[in-house]
């Protein structure tokens, strides 16, 4: 019996085209390439310091490479736009602060992303407090000889932070309303350079998370006068809080989480988020960044997006009570 050909070539095409099928069907297996995490502040600031030993244990976890990709401006906006416009596959994924997630949303008059549309949450991994530090060469040893320096010469002290809209500038917009002092904004693009500056004297304090400027502190290099957490860093323990120092019910805290694009498939959503919960939960993360005075912090997926929301309002009255804004 002949065979139609019509329908021989038919069946032929189905046969060849069945492997493509099934690699539609099934997908590839997670992750099949390489992950890129993108840091959107410069090297060694604290967003740095707590976005490399997770990329390095994400890449353990998932057995997979995840490089690093520092990208700093605008308050990490540059970096957040980044991944907000990348592909929803997991492969590029964002290392966010309060600031690009939270603060930024209220702070900016214009984003190039929205803070919460345009991705999918993953995990926050860490928190830690904002530290009040001066240069040496100051002549205060507390908050109170601070402010009163400050409304003795208003204007003329500088702080630094690690740009605008990160927590260190929030915070000391915050702190300069409840203490009523004058002092001048210097945003750099990341703690790193800040730092620099702070030790050279051009600037004479900086707020920022009190991992940055932890080593300093202990050498001598700098003087904590003040954290903003609600108590005492147990790695600091000789340093008081803002609000035991005068401004009861003060209180921000930094912190940190994963984000993917928008719209990133159920299954590589929670692939990543089980491994953060692994990499949180390990003792080699804690090991890495308690010393620090970064305390890992979990809450995942649906859990983390509702933090994201509650926080972005949170900043969001704080923004409007300092007034302050940015272009």
């Amino acid at each position: 019996m002949q065979f139609p050909r019509r329908l021989f070539l038919r069946l032929a095409a189905g046969v060849v085209a069945l492997p493509a099928v099934s690699r539609i069907a099934w997908g590839e297996a997670f992750p099949s390439r390489q992950i890129r995490l993108i840091v959107p502040f410069p090297p060694g600031g604290p967003t740095d310091i707590v976005g490399r030993p997770y990329a390095q244990y994400l890449g353990e976890a998932l057995k997979t490479t995840v490089i690093v990709d520092n990208r700093g401006g605008a308050g990490g906006s540059v970096g957040a736009n980044a991944v907000a416009k990348a592909a929803p596959d997991g492969y590029t994924l964002l290392m966010a602060t309060v600031g690009t997630n939270a603060i930024n949303a209220s702070l900016y008059k214009k984003l190039p992303y929205d803070a919460v549309n345009d991705f999918t949450p993953i995990a926050q991994v860490a928190a830690a407090p904002v530290a009040l530090v001066v240069h040496p060469s100051l002549p205060v040893k507390n908050l109170a000889e601070l402010v009163a320096l400050a409304k003795k010469e208003p204007g003329k002290l500088n702080y630094g932070s690690a740009g605008n809209g990160s927590p260190g500038h929030l915070t000391a917009e915050m702190f300069k309303t409840a203490a009523g002092v004058n002092i001048r904004h210097v945003p750099y693009k990341g703690s790193a350079p800040a730092v620099t500056d702070l030790l050279a004297g051009q600037i004479q304090l900086m707020f920022d998370p009190l991992q940055s400027v932890l080593a300093n502190v202990r050498g001598g290099n700098l003087r904590a006068i003040a954290v903003s957490s609600a108590a005492r860093s147990p790695v600091a323990p000789e340093v008081p809080t803002i609000a035991e120092s005068g401004y009861p019910g003060f209180e921000s805290t930094a912190w940190w989480g994963v984000f993917a694009p928008a719209h990133l498939p159920d299954a590589e959503a929670n692939a990543l988020a089980a491994a953060s919960e692994k990499i949180v939960n390990g003792k080699a993360f804690h090991d890495r960044l308690s010393p620090l005075g970064v305390v890992p912090t979990l809450r995942k997926l649906a859990a983390f997006g509702e933090f994201q929301r509650s926080e972005i309002a949170k900043w969001g009255k704080a923004v409007r009570d300092s007034g302050a804004t940015i272009e």
